[in-house]
């Protein structure tokens, strides 16, 4: 088990804040930051304090979670950043891995799940739950390429342009109007990713084709 983590929490929701700072606590880790939003955790970290792994709400003032990961991806890519969720909301779980997230969390998740995921995403440099089973938990800490990925699955044209239509913001039936395809045979794109990627959901899509460079943030 790793042990003692240290931990930056930026939320604007004071209350869910000390929640959580006490949740983080008792499974044994320390809390070296408290922030209101990304700027406030900015200048923070400007003190000369890193966590290991950041807890970062989406939607907060000033400098929200998206632009705050993008920051950090390019100023600090040793802090790991695990994205704080009110809903499971596909859309936008999707934009924070794009800006370089590397799990998210539901904000009303357990505590064995809120270790589980500190941990796992410090070692394992994602944290995976039941989105991302089977082929991708064996192969997604392995470096590929798009061609590599494609011989592996033999993804066709249309599946790859599918997969990284899949990354970004779209709906299923704003991706079936790019590709001037039916919603139909999208659906059947995505049953067949699902299928050969052993994923369940759009989110686990995006985690397998952000890590081994289909598409590029």
């Amino acid at each position: 088990m790793t042990e003692n983590i240290t931990v930056g929490l930026v939320d604007d929701h004071v209350l869910l804040r000390n929640g959580l700072a006490a949740l983080v606590r008792n499974i044994g880790h320390q809390v070296v930051i408290e922030a209101s939003d990304g700027k406030d955790f900015i200048q923070k970290l400007e003190n000369g304090i890193e966590p290991q792994v950041v807890l970062m709400d989406i939607n907060m003032p000033q400098m929200d979670g998206y632009e705050t990961a993008g920051w950090l991806k390019q100023n600090r890519p040793d802090v790991k950043v695990l994205a704080l969720s009110m809903y499971d909301d596909e859309a936008a779980i999707i934009r924070m891995l794009k800006n370089g997230a590397r799990g998210y969390i539901l904000k009303d998740s357990d505590t064995p799940e809120l270790k589980s995921a500190i941990e796992a995403v410090l070692s394992k440099g994602f944290y995976y739950t039941e989105m991302i089973t089977g082929k991708l938990l064996h192969t997604i800490n392995q470096s590929d390429d798009e061609g590599a990925t494609r011989k592996v699955l033999n993804l066709n044209d249309r599946e790859l342009e599918f997969l990284k239509l899949s990354c970004s913001e779209m709906t299923y039936k704003e991706i079936a109007d790019k590709m001037h395809l039916s919603p139909r045979t999208i659906d059947g794109y995505r049953d067949s990713l699902f299928e050969k990627l052993k994923i369940k959901t759009r989110v686990g899509l995006a985690i397998y084709a952000i890590k081994h460079g289909i598409v590029h943030v």
